[in-house]
């Protein structure tokens, strides 16, 4: 029996995914939480095999626990299932230490193949991205700008996407305004565009293809 922590801030998703496996002879939903402090208390205490988890959770920043999960715990696997752009963000947190990236308009069958197939020690994306990953690789279609940012970069433009000032990022990612303002200045170069409010727009509306 594969054994899941489902950890999201809105209770109707954790209600949904636990009632989803609740008669499942494969999967056991053991707990499900919504901030990043339950999520480590839970796994401190309790043997998990799977976490599906939110990238955005109150108090912490998603990718900052799933570095700190796969430091401390490697053998857990974690599927980030979000409402965030595939493209945008599956590679950079797989990068952190993710086995798997789910949106949240997947259907019920993609979330139960994700779990198999991250437990058994594989790597989930769906094949539209990885299709269009394999295409840039080989050259067939232009690189886009986004496989450029590393995954702090990835981590700020989120955090700018959701409204964040930059004294909030700093806090929330363990680093210092100025450092922000570095980030922030190499975002809009990398993305070629001049303002704040444009390279936000660039990532809510980004468009593979």
């Amino acid at each position: 029996m594969i054994k899941v922590l489902v950890v999201d801030h809105h209770p109707i998703v954790r209600k949904g995914i636990y009632s989803l496996f609740e008669s499942s002879p494969e999967i056991q939903i053991v707990a499900t939480v919504d901030n990043g402090r339950e999520l480590f208390e839970y796994i401190n205490k309790n043997p998990v095999d799977v976490i599906i988890s939110e990238i955005d959770l109150p108090g912490l920043n998603g990718i900052t626990a799933l570095r700190t999960i796969k430091r401390e715990y490697s053998d857990m696997r974690i599927i980030i299932f979000s409402s965030h752009p595939e493209e945008v963000y599956a590679v950079s947190t797989i990068r952190a230490g993710a086995s798997g990236y789910l949106p949240k308009t997947v259907d019920t069958l993609t979330i139960k193949e994700a779990i198999l197939k991250v437990h058994n020690g594989g790597i989930y994306i769906s094949n539209n991205l990885a299709q269009r990953l394999a295409f840039d690789e080989t050259g067939n279609k232009p690189s886009k700008l986004y496989k450029k940012l590393s995954t702090r970069e990835i981590e700020v433009l989120k955090l700018l996407t959701s409204g964040r000032k930059n004294k909030e990022i700093a806090q929330e990612l363990e680093i210092n305004e100025k450092t922000v303002s570095t980030y922030k200045a190499r975002l809009l170069k990398k993305l070629n565009v001049t303002n704040i409010v444009d390279l936000i727009n660039q990532a809510r509306h980004l468009e593979i293809g």
